[in-house]
């Protein structure tokens, strides 16, 4: 079983930046690739981004790509999300999970993640 708690959500005006933080339990997070998803009012739960499990592979959407960037700390067991040059478009709730994976490439499947956060709040104003 792995947990995990999303945290660093918050209010921001367009244009500034958020770095969200996801700290898993368990001692095999470094076996896990990890993604970040976004869910707003209305909506479907969308991908962002996600990490391959050894750090090497990123990927991400393509509304997000250049402005937002994963990246994981193993000694912590923690997975963050920077983002910057944010829209009033981007507020949703994040969710960060977790996907054990067979090779080193991260997954944008969402079927593919089999633990997910409770999810953290990010409000964009304009």
């Amino acid at each position: 079983q792995v947990q995990l708690v999303e945290s660093g959500g918050g209010l921001v005006q367009a244009g500034g930046s958020l770095r969200l933080s996801c700290t898993a339990s368990g001692r095999t997070f470094s076996s896990y690739a990890m993604g970040w998803f976004r869910q707003a009012p209305g909506k479907e739960r969308e991908f962002v981004g996600a990490i391959s499990w050894s750090g090497r592979s990123g990927y991400y959407a393509d509304s997000v790509k250049g402005r937002f960037a994963i990246s994981r700390d193993d000694a912590k067991n923690t997975v963050y999300l920077q983002m910057n040059s944010l829209k009033p478009e981007d507020t949703a709730v994040y969710y960060c999970a977790a996907a054990r994976r067979t090779n080193d490439v991260p997954t944008a499947r969402i079927y593919e993640y089999d633990y997910w956060g409770q999810g953290t709040q990010v409000t964009v104003s304009s």
